[in-house]
């Protein structure tokens, strides 16, 4: 599904609410029907707009909704006259109806068809979208109508039937718009049922119940509730107009609503609203490598969808970083959602020291199937930087196991990082990391040159030397060595030939060394293979992953050991000792296991891979410009490493202004997009670059 969603090209924010109903014949249509006479009769100008409409053969077809629109504000001054954007004959649902014409429909495309209507409607204040059926009626295989009203995300109405059952179906439909961070400004319960004689007593009495009970049950969440009573005259004239009347009033308490969601000044508070967030931000917190008392500016986000990000003010960003290599099947993935909301509901957390629970073992399982053989014990961990902890923990407590105490030192290639913790601290390149200012009281670790052989150039021998002669000095007290296969990330966005991790791995089992693989950045795809270590065929003692595991919707990492690096730890009765206290957790296990579902489908392979071809297309014209000192691609990044460091928060607010989230640092503008980026996004981040480039923008 990899198609491109469209914005507004003015970025006029669509305004209005999505009426939905909980199911088919609750009588929707005539609530909104009712709805739009009051907002007219107030002097608010919304436009009744069907994105979908079954059962209709045409634009003049009385069944269609639009006639019931027309019927309730006959005879109003100012009326909006109604639009049906895609018609279908067959009255089923939207999906069986468009394939019965040979039709395909999709989230992206009838939003898109909103937002064109939407730009060139200069009538009306607002829009009352109505959806087809209930929230989870078909647009395809994979999408329904709550998947659109969440990509428009506009405040909703829910229109439920007043009736045995009904409440049931209402109260479902309140928490599915929940579970999806749209906002519920109210209810309406509509009697669709004429009197039936000696059961309507009975009939009344569901009815008054079910008001009383919805009532409590929507307090506090500042969703108003109407009730709409059946009237038998919409249909005869000359009673219609004073039965629709009737119902305009029962929709008054509403209106205030829809003026309010209509409302032209919304614009000018949301930013009021952005400028108040940012400076309570600035107030009270810290934000990942920034100064307290000058910090770089942020931007508010309000939703995300996909590969886009939605600021709060009303912009909408292609995402080209994956929220730091993670979010790789995109935002809001339906099935990862839907796991943390079941996991949420079983269990949400329980210690993982004298317990165990079925995610975790499924996802130890899974995990040992991607993994190469000879990775056998799984040990979670909460982050990648705890997961790089443990890994050295290990191999020190390996070493004292099989009575090689000397060993006390890691060795590692300049260049890497591998996190922010003390001691992952202390494996990151001393001089031109992050982390300089600590150097002082972190334990001394043997650094050897970054390995210069390039990923697309033949190997060269020698740039194993260094490691070699490091061997030979200090071998003896060399536990292991730790390094990111293939790609050195944060550390400098470098991609070595994988012939210098097969040498390495000769150097370690020649040293009675270790081998640590640092794949959190690397691992689940984002080089073109599952993990970045499958390009050189080399098995480490210790794998370290995180970041992509859960897709970035929950924080979890693990590393992974050998049999014989956990029975070196545990001989003589002895124990590991680490042990994070959400260690194991049931929900981020619950959610990595449907992002490993994910990948298992195999798809990602072809979206890395199309990644890599556009990256190359769109980046490779910054080669030889002006301040540019190298372009590299290789799997799903993109890479231009500029001469001189840049001005971040400068270039930051230059991409934000061409709708692209990519966050520089140092002398690096380096993308990595979710894998399911269309073609058409990946050329507009890659404009971004070439533009900043171009302009002089980089300093």
């Amino acid at each position: 599904m990899n198609r491109q969603l469209q914005t507004p090209v003015s970025g006029r924010p669509l305004r209005g609410l999505f009426v939905s109903g909980t199911g088919t014949d609750v009588g929707k249509t005539v609530a909104l029907a009712a709805l739009l006479r009051a907002c007219v009769r107030a002097g608010v100008r919304v436009r009744p707009v069907k994105p979908v409409q079954t059962g209709v053969s045409g634009p003049d077809d009385a069944r269609g909704d639009a006639a019931v629109y027309a019927a309730a504000v006959e005879g109003l001054r100012d009326a909006v006259a109604p639009a049906t954007l895609r018609r279908f004959a067959m009255p089923a649902s939207p999906h069986l109806a468009a394939g019965r014409e040979g039709a395909h429909l999709d989230v992206d495309g009838l939003r898109a068809a909103v937002l064109r209507h939407w730009e060139g409607d200069e009538d009306a204040q607002g829009l009352l979208l109505e959806g087809a059926g209930g929230l989870h009626v078909p647009l395809n295989d994979t999408e329904d109508m709550l998947d659109l009203m969440e990509a428009l995300g506009l405040p909703v109405l829910l229109v439920g039937g007043n009736y045995l059952g009904g409440l049931n179906h209402v109260l479902l439909s309140v928490e599915a718009v929940a579970a999806r961070g749209l906002t519920l400004v109210g209810v309406i319960l509509s009697d669709t049922r004429p009197p039936s004689g000696r059961e309507e007593a009975d009939a009344r009495a569901i009815r008054q119940d079910n008001e009383a009970l919805l009532r409590r049950r929507l307090a506090g969440r500042g969703a108003r509730l109407i009730v709409l009573p059946f009237e038998p005259d919409l249909h005869s004239e000359p009673r219609a107009s004073l039965a629709w009347q009737a119902l305009a009033e029962a929709c008054e308490p509403l209106v205030d609503a829809v003026r309010s969601a209509c409302e032209p000044r919304a614009g000018e508070e949301a930013a009021v609203r952005v400028r108040d967030l940012q400076e309570r931000d600035r107030r009270s917190l810290w934000h990942p490598y920034t100064s307290a008392t000058n910090p770089l500016p942020v931007f508010v986000m309000a939703r995300s969808r996909r590969n886009r990000l939605a600021l709060a003010d009303g912009r909408e960003l292609v995402d080209g970083m994956s929220s730091w290599w993670t979010a790789v099947h995109g935002y809001n993935h339906p099935r990862l959602t839907a796991a943390l909301r079941r996991q949420a509901g079983r269990m949400p957390h329980v210690m993982f020291g004298g317990m165990t629970h079925e995610p975790a073992v499924l996802l130890a399982e899974r995990l040992l199937e991607l993994l190469p053989d000879g990775l056998e014990r799984v040990f979670f961990a909460d982050s990648g930087s705890v997961a790089v902890e443990v890994a050295l923990k290990m191999a020190l407590q390996y070493q004292q196991g099989v009575g090689a105490r000397e060993k006390i030192r890691f060795l590692t290639p300049r260049g890497g990082y591998h996190g922010d913790t003390l001691g992952a601290m202390s494996v990151c390149d001393p001089v031109t990391g992050m982390h300089t200012l600590f150097n002082g009281i972190l334990p001394r670790q043997i650094f050897v040159e970054r390995p210069s052989c390039r990923f697309d150039a033949p190997f060269d021998p020698a740039s194993l030397e260094d490691a070699r002669r490091a061997f030979e000095e200090h071998g003896r007290e060399i536990a292991a060595v730790i390094l990111e296969p293939v790609v050195q990330g944060a550390g400098g966005m470098w991609f070595y030939h994988p012939d210098y991790l097969r040498g390495l791995a000769e150097l370690c089992r020649a040293h009675g060394a270790l081998l640590i693989f640092d794949e959190i950045a690397t691992g689940f795809g984002r080089t073109g293979r599952m993990f970045a270590l499958e390009h050189a065929g080399v098995t480490p003692d210790i794998l370290c992953c995180g970041k992509a595991l859960t897709g970035g919707v929950m924080t979890l990492a693990a590393a992974v050991c050998s049999q014989r690096v956990a029975e070196g730890i545990c001989r003589d009765g002895q124990v590991f000792m680490h042990g994070p206290t959400f260690m194991g957790n049931p929900l981020a296990c619950s959610v990595a296991l449907a992002s490993l579902e994910l990948l298992a489908d195999g798809a990602w392979r072809r979206q890395v891979a199309a990644l890599e071809s556009s990256l190359r297309t769109g980046l490779s014209p910054c080669a030889g410009m002006p301040g540019v000192a190298d372009v590299r691609v290789l799997g799903g990044i993109g890479v231009v490493e500029t001469e001189q460091p840049v001005d971040m928060a400068a270039l930051q607010d230059f991409f934000v202004q061409r709708g692209v989230w990519i966050r520089p640092f140092n002398r690096l503008i380096y993308l990595m997009p979710p894998y399911i980026s269309p073609a058409e996004d990946i050329a507009r981040l890659c404009d971004a670059v070439r533009a900043a480039v171009m302009e002089g923008r980089l300093s």
